[in-house]
């Protein structure tokens, strides 16, 4: 058995993924997700070498009962695995300009991640819970940082300083910082292979869609913009954000309509993107079956989806200069060939080309190029943020 297993752990609000992944492979030895923390039906499900399994948690369980639950539970059935596991590597959405790559936590980098908490609300906070839980089970094992924010400080300060005095940047940090660079870095290598050139060389745009959404130009290998911004709201419509909006729309709840900042906060977060528009769900699932079922919410807000996510990566091609492919990823962007194809068609000025059948068969884990052997490429490649993390957490414990 591999020398080289890392227990990944990423803490959502009230959710928590984990896999213990070789990171000269790639191979799962175990994946699992724990969710729907502080509720009757909080449940946790895992895989081990293709066997599915399945336990209740309790009403009160959260991160720390789910850690304890997968070491005292779920690995201590696999001995021989657990005792392989050389560190826990930990998803982190925001590093601000202080984390650029990856690090082994101590209490400096608990404190820096604890100061970025404001700019990630959602997540933050839900990591450091993480974190401190796995120290607490996994007291001798070391444990790294890896950040989504990281793999987009190579953006030049034309794209990621805002239109603001300056000294909001010099003195608060405010600035684009962009989130699932992860995925980002993991997916344009793999582009580079598929295209079979060298990622120094390799210009793609790359497009995570899920529940959360961005756009990134990857440059020779390197973020050179990103739609999401000093948080993750700015950018694309997502299953319940907003995206990109005027901003004196917030002035205009405020002080003709009487909402309270924080039930700005909450409505631009929580209420709107494919929910808000739909008046459905936020489930691109729903969407796709309304809109087929002609409801005119979900078509509505299937229409703007595309229509927004390719006006970006339209505009993404002027740093690029050269447009290798466009790359699709994230749940949405791997199984819906409905949405990839629309947007396609809307980016007909250039000379994309989808062939239907290459489009249909790139789903469900299964990658591939999505357009004819004419004309621009776009293709489908799954995402795996969890080997980028078991990755660098042995690349750092090797130093």
């Amino acid at each position: 058995m591999s020398n080289n297993l890392v227990l990944v752990l990423n803490c959502g609000s009230s959710s928590l993924k984990f896999a213990v992944i070789d990171a000269q492979t790639g191979d799962d030895q175990i994946s699992g997700l724990a969710e729907c923390f502080g509720l009757e039906d909080s449940r946790i499900k895992w895989k081990i070498n293709g066997e599915k399994h399945e336990a209740a948690l309790g009403s009160f369980t959260a991160h720390r009962e789910a850690v304890e639950y997968i070491v005292n539970k779920i690995l201590a059935e696999q001995p021989e695995l657990a005792a392989k596991i050389q560190a826990v590597g930990h998803r982190i959405v925001h590093g601000g300009e202080k984390f650029t790559r990856s690090v082994i936590i101590d209490e400096s980098v608990i404190k820096g991640i604890e100061d970025c908490a404001s700019l990630a609300p959602l997540h933050n906070p839900a990591h450091l819970i993480g974190i401190r839980a796995a120290i607490a089970s996994f007291p001798k094992l070391p444990q790294v940082a890896v950040f989504d924010t990281a793999f987009h400080q190579s953006m030049p300060d034309r794209a990621y300083v805002y239109a603001l005095p300056y000294k909001l940047y010099r003195e608060h940090g405010i600035r684009r910082y962009g989130m699932h660079g992860t995925s980002h870095l993991f997916v344009s290598r793999e582009a580079a292979k598929m295209l079979n050139k060298p990622i120094e060389e390799t210009n793609v745009i790359c497009a995570h869609l899920g529940n959360g959404a961005s756009v990134t130009a990857i440059k020779g290998g390197k973020s050179v913009d990103t739609s999401m911004g000093l948080t993750p709201l700015e950018g694309l419509v997502m299953g319940t954000r907003c995206g990109d909006i005027d901003p004196s729309i917030i002035y205009h709840l405020v002080h003709q309509l009487g909402y309270t900042l924080e039930e700005v906060n909450n409505l631009m977060n929580k209420q709107s993107g494919l929910l808000g528009i739909s008046e459905l769900t936020n489930d691109c699932r729903g969407i796709e079956e309304g809109y087929a079922d002609g409801h005119k919410g979900a078509t509505l807000a299937l229409e703007i989806f595309c229509y927004r996510l390719a006006k970006y990566i339209a505009s993404y091609t002027v740093p690029l200069g050269r447009l290798d492919a466009v790359v699709f990823t994230g749940g949405i962007g791997e199984n819906s060939d409905l949405i990839r194809e629309k947007v396609l068609n809307m980016l007909e000025i250039f000379n994309f080309h989808v062939d239907s059948e290459r489009n249909k068969a790139a789903r469900f884990g299964k990658k591939g190029i999505i357009t004819q052997d004419k004309g621009t490429i776009a293709m489908v490649i799954p995402t795996n943020e969890e080997w980028v993390i078991a990755e660098d957490s042995i690349k750092l414990i090797n130093k």
